[in-house]
């Protein structure tokens, strides 16, 4: 580790993997983003190598670690944040895991300054949409469920291109390739307050998990609304 080195960023919450090397006040040096699909334990490290080389960084210069926690699906999110916290392990890292959900509405609002009180919808598997408002738990839409907007409220919808409105897709869509310099700029100003996670209870926000395992109880940070919703059949 490099005091006042740069930060490594890892965020796998979306259907875009986003990579980005920043500086320790959380400037941008270099994003990469490419749509993973279920590639991410194939391609993620390789990625990560080639950032690092190109902008001549050995993982002994970093200065810290970033990740995105979600909500996401289970395969991307998962492989992201392991990942993240190996190499933090390794490299004895501090390591700041980043809600992406807020950052995606902290990049759609720097892509869109005039726009307020926005609000996200992602996709939570085949049907359903993950609903987040700030300052509230994320829930989960199950499917044929509308998001319940207060006056003013403009929604971002990231990976719904035929699930949304196309603005509020465009919307997202803008919000996705902001999403690195909204991340550092998040990690540079805890890191400099001295508020790093802890390895150990770092944990992403699943909206999706894989065939057979339920969805966490309602009180573990994901809230159900709609039909199927008090029998958990999301």
């Amino acid at each position: 580790m490099t005091a006042g080195g740069p930060i490594l960023l890892v965020d796998t919450a979306t259907t875009r993997a986003v990579i980005a090397l920043g500086a320790a006040d959380g400037t941008l040096i270099e994003q990469r983003l490419w749509t993973a699909g279920y590639r991410h334990g194939e391609e993620l490290l390789a990625r990560i190598d080639a950032l690092l080389a190109d902008q001549g960084v050995a993982l002994a210069d970093l200065g810290a670690l970033a990740v995105g926690t979600g909500p996401g699906a289970f395969t991307g999110l998962r492989v992201g944040i392991a990942t993240a916290k190996a190499l933090a392990h390794a490299m004895r890292l501090p390591i700041v895991g980043i809600p992406t959900g807020l950052a995606l509405l902290d990049a759609a609002g720097a892509a869109s300054p005039d726009d307020a009180n926005l609000v996200l919808l992602q996709p939570a598997g085949p049907n359903d949409r993950s609903f987040l408002r700030p300052g509230e738990t994320a829930r989960i839409l199950v499917g044929g469920t509308d998001p319940d907007l207060a006056p003013g409220e403009r929604l971002v919808a990231v990976d719904l291109a035929a699930r949304a409105d196309e603005r509020a897709v465009t919307l997202g869509d803008a919000a996705v390739d902001g999403l690195a310099m909204a991340m550092l700029a998040t990690a540079a100003r805890r890191l400099t307050a001295g508020d790093e996670d802890d390895l150990a209870t770092l944990v992403p926000e699943y909206v999706t998990l894989p065939r057979g395992v339920r969805m966490p109880p309602t009180d573990d940070g994901v809230e159900m609304s709609g039909a199927g919703a008090k029998d958990g059949s999301a």
